[in-house]
């Protein structure tokens, strides 16, 4: 297997660092507000590459975060009279209800930033003492010059920072691009420390959750484009400075999405809500879509490209409804086997650094057999059976759940009505069983 690791810009070999297994950690939402498709898309891209490491045989410990407290969350809980602990709860709840949704299987470990305030805590403290932070008036900043391969995830180096980046100014900064580790405060929710009351800079505490749940060094880090600068980048400069090591040995992140061509903002009026998606297309169609481009290119969501995936999803449904209606009605027992060559070279395509559209051209080449062999005179339901399972195998993969039909006495008779009725030419009658089969999506 080989993935396009972002730290060398350069797709590699897999290596895990435990034989035969992967830990993977993806950066989950602050909890503040409700998904929309932009989060839905790292959901569904790191969910296949899950699946794909364990239909490859490896076993996967699946970490994401919920960063439970933020500035957005307090000023929403003052806004509401509630609780921080309140808001991010509904947030958190609503979070999984889409990932269930879109039938993504759910992370291992779903660590909160509340729940790991002492080890943040302490892990800050030992930054201080090593001298790779330092204490200005109750809040603690990171310095990045303590750390010489600070830029090495993003590419960006100091004297490119410092030419180009917007900053905010900070009088208390040695350096302006000195990031927060701990924020003084006396509003909302709030920690003692050392340093006296306050809470955590966001990128820290990604680097205790992982160091928390899996490890000082992880196979796969994932997440967002746009958490490569300042988010990653900081995260894997604190791991060098406390451990001397990468956080990661692989750094996976997925493109943006774009609402017809333009990117999702507030100030466009076009977020899209994940959950509002997924009950107007359905889990499939939302997955086709988002898996039908490559992981790492703009995602556009339009009519046009809605359009497109329900027409190439219908192209590989149907003809395996068609299948599995044939086989019962025929009284043949479809067995388990399936064309391994196809799903191996389907597995391949994934294989190499998620290439879906690869992949989709394998399925549509494996339907296409399916179709011919059940356009014969004597369908050979062996045969039918190899190439279904095949499809229903690769559909797995990619998340996509395929419903059998339940064909059952009752519904064999209506089917042999029905074709009575054309035989004699009576279409009223037929039309009649015809829809009746229809409304039990047995057409």
């Amino acid at each position: 297997m080989r993935l396009y690791n972002t730290k060398t810009l350069q797709i590699e070999e897999f290596k895990p660092i435990h034989e035969g297994h992967v830990d993977m950690y993806v950066c989950g939402p602050t909890v503040y507000n409700y998904a929309h498709i932009g989060n839905a898309r790292p959901m569904i891209v790191f969910d296949v590459l899950k699946r794909l490491f364990e239909a490859e045989g490896y076993s996967v410990t699946y970490v994401s975060n919920f960063t439970d407290v933020d500035d957005k969350i307090i000023k929403k809980a003052a806004e509401e009279n509630t609780t921080e602990a309140v808001i991010a709860q509904r947030y958190i709840d609503a979070y999984q209800e889409v990932r269930t949704l879109l039938n993504t299987e759910l992370p291992d470990i779903t660590p909160r930033v509340t729940e790991t305030m002492d080890k943040i805590i302490d892990f800050i403290d030992q930054l201080v003492k090593t001298g790779h932070a330092y204490e200005a008036n109750g809040d603690v900043y990171f310095s990045v010059e303590s750390v010489p391969t600070y830029g090495e995830i993003s590419h960006q180096h100091m004297d490119q920072l410092e030419a180009g980046a917007r900053i905010e100014t900070n009088d208390q900064k040695k350096n302006p691009y000195d990031f927060a580790l701990w924020k003084k405060t006396d509003m909302g929710i709030k920690w003692n420390s050392p340093w006296g009351e306050g809470r955590p800079g966001w990128h820290t505490e990604c680097v205790v959750m992982i160091n928390d749940n899996i490890g000082d060094c992880i196979d796969i880090h994932g997440g967002g484009m746009d958490l490569k600068f300042p988010h990653h980048e900081n995260e894997a400069a604190q791991q060098e400075a406390m451990h001397g090591n990468t956080l990661a040995n692989y750094w996976v992140h997925n493109a943006m999405v774009n609402i017809d061509g333009q990117k999702m903002s507030k100030s466009l009026g076009n977020t899209m809500w994940a959950k509002d998606v997924v009950l107007s297309l359905g889990t499939n169609l939302t997955r086709w879509l988002v898996s039908s481009v490559h992981y790492r290119k703009e995602l556009n969501f339009s009519d046009e490209t809605i359009e497109t995936a329900r027409k190439e999803l219908d192209k590989v449904l149907t003809p395996l409804k068609q299948a599995y209606i044939k086989a019962a009605l025929a009284d043949d027992v479809m067995g388990d086997d399936y064309d391994k060559d196809s799903y191996r070279a389907f597995l391949d395509c994934l294989d190499d650094d998620m290439n879906t559209p690869n992949a989709y051209a394998v399925i549509f080449e494996t339907v296409k057999k399916l179709n011919q062999t059940l356009r014969q005179r004597e369908i050979d339901f062996a045969q039918v059976a190899l190439y279904s399972n095949a499809v229903e195998k690769m559909l797995n993969v990619l998340g996509i759940v395929v419903d059998k039909p339940v064909i059952g006495e009752a519904e064999k008779e209506v089917f042999a009505k029905w074709n009575q009725a054309k035989a004699d030419k009576d279409f009223d009658t037929a039309d009649k069983y015809r829809n009746e089969l229809a409304e039990k999506g047995l057409l």
